[in-house]
């Protein structure tokens, strides 16, 4: 074995360090926040309030207590969806919030207004992707593009709008499971209900029937009522379920186009909540445009019903929404 040179370096000697008592140190853990165990027939009140007071337990309690006082003075409760939040089943969930007093407003991605028509269509949506796109049958099924060349063209009229169109469509079209649709229980209690899309990433778009300047104009008219909405968000709260780009690069705009017009915009609370925390609603929505952002990170199908539940709660004791 050839000879290496000799270490420089001394090891330290540790007998010279001070320490001082545990007691003198300042904790972020301490045994009064821990979980509590709860029976196993305890109600769901009970298992909220066993949550341990750490992470994202405290944010779901941050977040719940931000749309509680928002509602209580009567501000407005804005959420933001991407497709997978009613293709895992949550859009019955989300109109009670709406008609509980939690939200006010929905914005939709144009994914979420496929899968909501096609279960209002036929109580089914969402298709095997590796499997229809082998031989290009993704996204082709007749019924779901011959609804929405008509909502296009319908919401690029008289400032209707891609919400309301589709609102009117399925209000007014043969729909057996309309009762299931998101989009249209929200537009009947009042809430405005407006849809983004970007061509292209939608299937609608690329089928026969599909006319880029309705889409468009219909979308615009939807951006320009976003706006409007949230030119009145000062003291409300955003909530950013499950779109990763289009909803945090619409609601980015909306801001600054409403604080552009002399709106001032402030007091917002935004919220992302998916099951990664992706770039553009970390700093599209949580941090240049608000405040307050707070990100918590898990499955919607879980981490909803928590929140509606805790919010609700909340917003009782302090005597419901105004």
């Amino acid at each position: 074995m050839p000879e290496l040179p000799p270490t420089r370096v001394v090891p330290l000697d540790l007998e010279g360090v001070r320490t001082y008592s545990i007691r003198e140190r300042e904790h972020l853990v301490s045994r009064e926040r821990f979980a509590r165990p709860v029976e196993p027939d305890a109600s769901a009140g009970e298992l909220l309030d066993s949550l341990p007071g750490f992470l994202a337990a405290d944010r779901l309690r941050e977040l719940a207590e931000a749309i509680a006082t928002a509602r209580a003075a009567g501000r407005r409760v804005l959420f933001g969806l991407g497709g997978h939040v009613v293709k895992v089943g949550l859009g019955p969930l989300l109109a009670d919030m709406i008609e509980r007093g939690l939200v006010t407003d929905l914005a939709l991605n144009g994914s979420a207004a496929i899968h909501d028509t096609e279960v209002a269509l036929i109580g089914k949506t969402s298709e095997k992707v590796t499997e229809t796109i082998v031989d290009g049958r993704f996204g082709m099924v007749g019924e779901t593009a011959e609804v929405f060349a008509r909502v296009f063209a319908r919401g690029a009229q008289d400032e209707r709008g891609l919400g309301r169109a589709l609102a009117e469509e399925l209000a007014g079209g043969d729909y057996p499971h309309r009762d299931q649709s998101l989009v249209l229980r929200a537009t009947e209690l009042g809430a405005e209900v407006t849809v983004h899309v970007a061509l292209g990433t939608d299937t609608v778009h690329a089928v026969p029937g599909a006319d880029g300047a309705a889409i468009g104009a219909a979308t615009h008219i939807d951006f320009r009522r976003l706006a409007a909405v949230i030119a009145d968000l000062t003291g409300g709260v955003y909530v950013n379920v499950g779109s990763a780009v289009v909803l945090p690069e619409v609601f980015l705009k909306c801001v600054a186009v409403a604080r552009n017009l002399g709106h001032e915009v402030s007091g917002v609370t935004a919220a992302n909540l998916d099951m990664l925390q992706h770039y553009r609603p970390t700093r599209n929505v949580l941090d240049r445009p608000v405040e307050r952002g707070i990100a918590l990170t898990g499955h919607h199908e879980i981490m909803l019903p928590l929140l509606r539940l805790e919010a609700l709660r909340r917003l009782a004791r302090r005597g419901g929404p105004r």
